[in-house]
């Protein structure tokens, strides 16, 4: 605040010794310089587009390029740009107004009328599933607005995810067009194509990938294992570990993961030596299987009861296998 002061003073002792004109400027300057200083009462910082910032109030500040603005609000909402530094108002000017930064996916648009929701990068709207409407009677009024709205704006697809605890908005969001797309522990994704055209969006995940360790020590022997449930045709049959890579998973760590689970042996990994492609295996998805060579890290073998029945070190590899 101190340095901001001395400004004034030295803006005021100039201003006598020059003319008006010269003078409006340095007030102008003056204002600008107030942006990078607290006041009583403010507190801000420079604006960008890095971030965006959405508050409640009967009035909005703005300040950018020298230029102060207030301005009344037509909404109890309202969006523009800021640093990544938080914004916050203080003092008796506020009148209780409250300030929150939103990260730059939150909702562009906060209009009462119609979803909240955001843009995606294909010219489609991403509806915010912590703001839809309780009511029944609400959801299919405001979302027939939005669909209209964002119709008349030449957007194309509609991504709307519904929790769990709002599942009986589904069957209401399906009678107005909705298509279910997937679905994952704790919510259902369906979505709305808008232009009489096919539709562009795409299909859900249509592969599993699996993983085989391959774990050959130096004297060229093999870790195996008997599963205790397996289709019919491998019942009994010595096999690598294998298993599903979790999601956000790599191929290398899976391979890794799966041996240590149902064996106990750690592991270090050396190359994916094979894989394979097929098709209509579970719930008619496809799957691919990679099968990762593993060098052994340790030797005493802990297999997982639940899953497996036995393991061991199989013999030792000829050449000619």
């Amino acid at each position: 605040m101190q340095p901001f002061r001395c400004y004034l003073y030295h803006t005021w002792n100039l201003s006598r010794r020059c003319n008006h004109a010269l003078f409006v400027i340095l007030m102008m300057m003056a204002a600008v310089a107030a942006i990078n200083w607290q006041l009583p009462g403010w507190c801000c910082h420079r604006l960008s587009s890095e971030s965006r910032i959405s508050w409640a109030g009967n009035h909005s500040f703005c300040g950018a390029a020298g230029a102060l603005e207030f301005k009344q609000l037509c909404l109890s909402k309202t969006s523009f740009p800021i640093s990544k530094n938080a914004l916050s108002f203080r003092g008796n000017a506020t009148n209780g107004m409250r300030a929150n930064v939103a990260s730059p996916k939150k909702s562009l648009n906060r209009r009462l009328d119609i979803l909240d929701a955001y843009e995606d990068e294909y010219n489609g709207m991403i509806i915010d599933p912590e703001c839809l409407p309780s009511s029944a009677n609400a959801f299919v009024s405001v979302l027939r607005a939005s669909i209209a709205d964002w119709k008349q704006k030449g957007k194309k697809g509609i991504w709307l995810k519904i929790l769990v605890e709002q599942a009986d908005l589904v069957p209401i969001a399906i009678k107005e067009g909705f298509s279910y797309h997937h679905a994952e522990p704790g919510y259902v994704m369906l979505t709305y194509w808008i232009p009489k055209e096919p539709c562009m969006l795409p299909a859900n995940a249509s592969h599993q990938v699996g993983v085989g360790g391959f774990v050959i020590n130096e004297k060229r022997e093999v870790l195996v294992v008997k599963e205790k449930q397996c289709p019919c045709r491998c019942s009994g049959t010595w096999k690598l570990p294998t298993g599903f890579i979790n999601k956000s998973e790599e191929i290398f760590t899976g391979a890794i993961r799966e041996t240590k689970e149902e064996t106990g042996i750690d592991t270090a990994f050396l190359e994916v030596i094979a894989f394979r492609h097929a098709h209509l295996v579970s719930f008619e998805k496809s799957d691919l299987l990679f099968i990762c060579m593993l060098k052994p890290l340790s030797f005493d073998i802990t297999i997982d009861e639940s899953e497996i029945e036995a393991a061991k070190i199989l013999a030792k590899l000829s050449h000619a296998n």
